[in-house]
């Protein structure tokens, strides 16, 4: 059943109860289509519930679920999801409910208190999940394209982690002309070269993710187109161009060995200074670098008093005593 008449068989149910009394508080409708979502181990509950089974009341609803195997015992441990919720779905990918595993999850609404019947429905991820298209770049080289694959991305886990055994199918046509479809199945490499082909001409690339255990067929990544170069080079020339450039390298590690003490040199020249800076740079304190002195000449000097009164310095001069100089003329 599609899901538009799943809809309104669920949107009839709610009317009938409603005006049935379902919605005066006698009832409340279970949930209805219960449906699980599986997408790259990314697990979503979903439900329907009729407008207006509730009346004008709010409806909230509780999720819970628990491994098949449980079941047996009495009474099973059921883990609850989402408690309480007004959403119409439910994540489960935090739970990390194992891929090989088998559960049984149910649904319940809840209107003022009053609960309705559980609504359940089996589980088995590694039957309904769906892998996601995969991230594809191309590079050119000569008239060959390396195609670069990367896994999608897994919320809690990698795509190796639970598809130990995956594998890529690759498919790749020229776009004008169109030629016919050529396609390299069961590839296990992230990376794979696709050669031979045309020179200056178009192609286009897609690649799909494919698990044996899994039913369901992984989704094609987005088309991807390239244009492929001239004619490829001779292997002789890149063979020439990796050499000159390993001899490059290892002569200027012999150069950096043998001259590093002139090349240190003039990367960094020893400062000197002339002497006159040196000496007045020599600190003030000469106890902490002695230096010998010349040594000075001093005369001694004596010192008369002088006996003079003040009258004779009024009357004249500087001095009483006889001049020597006259009587011996």
């Amino acid at each position: 059943m599609s899901a538009a008449p799943r809809h309104r068989v669920a949107l009839l149910y709610g009317l009938l109860l409603f005006f049935c009394g379902g919605a005066d508080g006698s009832e409340v409708p279970p949930p209805q289509n219960v449906t699980t979502k599986t997408l790259n181990t990314n697990y979503t509950l979903s439900w329907d519930w009729a407008p207006g089974a509730a009346g004008t009341h709010a409806v909230t609803f509780t999720t819970q679920y628990v491994p098949k195997h449980e079941l047996n015992r009495k009474p099973p441990n059921w883990i609850t999801a989402c408690n309480q919720t007004s959403h119409r779905s439910c994540d489960l990918t935090r739970f990390k409910l194992l891929f090989l595993g088998n559960f049984m999850l149910r649904v319940r609404a809840t209107v003022d208190g009053r609960h309705s019947e559980w609504a359940q429905k089996e589980f088995c991820p590694y039957e309904e999940a769906f892998i996601g298209p995969p991230d594809v770049t191309l590079h050119v080289t000569g008239t060959s394209l390396e195609v670069i694959i990367k896994d999608p991305v897994f919320k809690y886990s990698e795509l190796r982690e639970v598809y130990t055994s995956a594998t890529y199918n690759i498919t790749y046509w020229k776009s004008s002309p169109k030629e016919e479809v050529k396609k390299i199945l069961q590839m296990r490499q992230d990376q794979v070269v696709l050669s031979n082909l045309d020179p200056m001409s178009e192609y286009c690339v897609q690649v799909q993710i494919i698990y044996d255990m899994n039913p369901r067929p992984g989704e094609y990544s987005d088309v991807v187109c390239e244009r492929t170069g001239d004619v490829d080079a001779a292997p002789w020339v890149a063979a020439v161009v990796a050499f000159v450039v390993m001899a490059a390298v290892v002569a200027l590690v012999v150069a950096l060995v043998v001259y590093w003490t002139r090349i240190s040199k003039f990367l960094c020249p020893e400062v000197v200074l002339p002497p006159h800076f040196k000496e007045s740079l020599l600190p003030a304190n000469p106890s902490i670098y002695p230096v010998s002195l010349p040594s000075e000449h001093c005369d001694q000097v004596s010192i008369i008093a002088d006996h003079r009164t003040e009258e004779e310095e009024e009357e004249g001069g500087c001095s009483t005593q006889p001049d020597t100089s006259q009587e011996g003329g």
